[in-house]
């Protein structure tokens, strides 16, 4: 399978590169650089395979959640270079990047991501090692308070930026927490196998039917609202 996948909605801007076994990637951290960088690290990595978009069978996005403005640039240049090329866009959690990451290197077979929501708010999500090397979503995707408390049993990985922005969160946590995961922010690479699952599917999008999983709506509604 040929895809590009992308995904910003974090402070990396992240992208690979899949020709058949292959995988090439580019992952910088660089908060506000996004708009700045997403493009040419595409380029770059297509210049360097030596294929056009036309050449792919889709592009795989990161879909949030995540901060609404890198979502926007990451939907946008996702959006633009599929109708470019007529490809459609396959999205994929970009929660679901960070616990492929985390069960690459773990044993435990649960692992809960917590990203950085701002306001004292984590983006959670459940999820359990499954077939194929695609985590499967134990409960769906949500927004939690900085001193939520896991209600599973047994013990997970934690994974994501938002165990370290706030202690209390892993203080209300800690004797679930089997370890945690040195995977903060979602790779690229991390969205091309469950984005091949969905592509052969069929749970491709026409770009003009993208929606991103924003999560905390209001933040696209409120003028001035940062995230």
């Amino acid at each position: 399978m040929r895809l590009l996948a992308l995904d910003t909605s974090s402070d990396a801007c992240s992208v690979a590169l899949q020709l058949g076994d292959d995988v090439a990637e580019n992952h910088v951290l660089g908060a506000r650089e996004h708009t700045r960088i997403l493009v040419p690290m595409i380029r770059n990595l297509l210049d360097e395979a030596g294929v056009a978009l036309g050449d792919l069978d889709a592009i795989v996005l990161g879909n949030g959640p995540g901060s609404f403005i890198g979502m926007r640039i990451g939907a946008s240049v996702a959006q633009g270079l599929a109708h470019g090329a007529a490809l459609d866009i396959v999205p994929v959690s970009s929660l679901l990047a960070v616990a492929a990451a985390a069960l690459e290197t773990c044993t435990e077979d649960t692992v809960v991501v917590a990203q950085d929501a701002r306001m004292s708010e984590v983006y959670w999500g459940e999820y359990c090692r499954a077939g194929r090397g695609v985590p499967e979503l134990a409960e769906e995707e949500r927004i939690v308070a900085a001193g939520f408390a896991w209600q599973g049993a047994g013990a997970f990985i934690a994974a994501g930026s938002g165990w370290d922005r706030y202690p209390s969160l892993m203080a209300a946590n800690q004797a679930s927490v089997a370890s945690q995961s040195p995977e903060k922010n979602p790779r690229a690479r991390h969205l091309l196998t469950p984005g091949a699952v969905l592509l052969s599917r069929g749970d491709a999008v026409r770009p003009e039917q993208l929606a991103p999983a924003y999560l905390r709506s209001k933040v696209a509604e409120v003028p001035g609202a940062r995230e």
